[in-house]
């Protein structure tokens, strides 16, 4: 009878400490620092250009994207060819979205007679789209802002920085176009900019109406010499960038572009890709 007694108090003793537990655990977990509401990178659309897996096939890539939850990609020439015809196009945004990913705008495409800047506008005419990112010909920007008038499609006209490339900075596209309201603007390569000693985050202030897209990377010097590098680890303060393109009211997308170890690309993108979204967080 008293053994029978002794393990009925054990049982209860058990009981007891199993609840106690079991209530101190609920209090530490209604207690956590978990997210309220959406996370600061949800305001955000992120991306990544197209040239950053330039040795891979779509399929590849839109895994890749898709392992990473990155949902906008600019599509480059070498997936989906100038002289794509309407239905292979309708193929290839719906393998895309097959992945979650939108193939978002198209470009660069480089333009070097009218032909080609005609054959450039039909090309995202077709694809459905109403923007892309060129590169003309200084002496074809009146042409190109002809067929922006024409069609209603803008061109975002990407920057090279300080390599002798067209276009080195967001400047030399204000002198030539005079008007933000022509439809002709920036994708800005923050990268580039930075190499060119520029200050970003000012230009995103004062020049945001000509901001229509945006690749954004890290570099290891602020100079010519910088190279690409993943985001984090290099010379740019992401902080107040992203402070002022949320004080502008930026809607386009933040493309990464990884121009560093082009036949193995994915370790850094999916680094520099967390990274930017804990500096979104992080600034919110």
């Amino acid at each position: 009878m008293f053994i029978n007694h002794l393990g009925i108090m054990r049982t209860c003793i058990f009981s007891f400490a199993a609840a106690v537990i079991m209530t101190l655990l609920s209090g530490f977990t209604s207690n956590a620092q978990i997210i309220s509401g959406p996370h600061g990178s949800d305001d955000m659309k992120i991306g990544v250009a197209g040239y950053s897996y330039r040795e891979f096939s779509i399929d590849e890539t839109l895994a890749m994207l898709q392992s990473m939850d990155v949902k906008y990609l600019s599509i480059k020439d070498w997936w989906l060819p100038l002289d794509s015809t309407k239905e292979q196009m309708d193929a290839f945004k719906a393998k895309c979205a097959s992945y979650g990913v939108d193939g978002y705008i198209l470009g660069p495409i480089y333009m070097k007679s009218k032909a080609e800047v005609d054959r450039a506008f039909a090309y995202t005419e077709r694809y459905g789209i109403k923007m892309f990112i060129g590169v003309p010909d200084y002496d074809l920007i009146d042409y190109v802002i002809a067929k922006v008038a024409e069609t209603g499609i803008k061109v975002a006209i990407h920057t090279h920085g300080p390599d002798g490339a067209a276009f080195p900075s967001i400047y030399k596209i204000m002198e030539l176009v005079k008007d933000p309201s022509l439809g002709v603007g920036c994708c800005l390569d923050m990268g580039h900019s930075v190499r060119s000693g520029e200050d970003i985050a000012q230009i995103v202030k004062k020049y945001h109406k000509w901001i229509y897209d945006v690749h954004i990377k890290d570099e290891t010097a602020p100079s010519k010499e910088g190279q690409t590098w993943e985001m984090g680890r290099g010379v740019i303060d992401f902080r107040p960038i992203v402070k002022a393109l949320r004080k502008v009211g930026y809607k386009g997308v933040l493309s990464l572009e990884f121009e560093k170890n082009g036949d193995n690309p994915h370790p850094g993108v999916a680094e520099s890709i967390g990274y930017l979204r804990g500096i979104l967080d992080g600034t919110k």
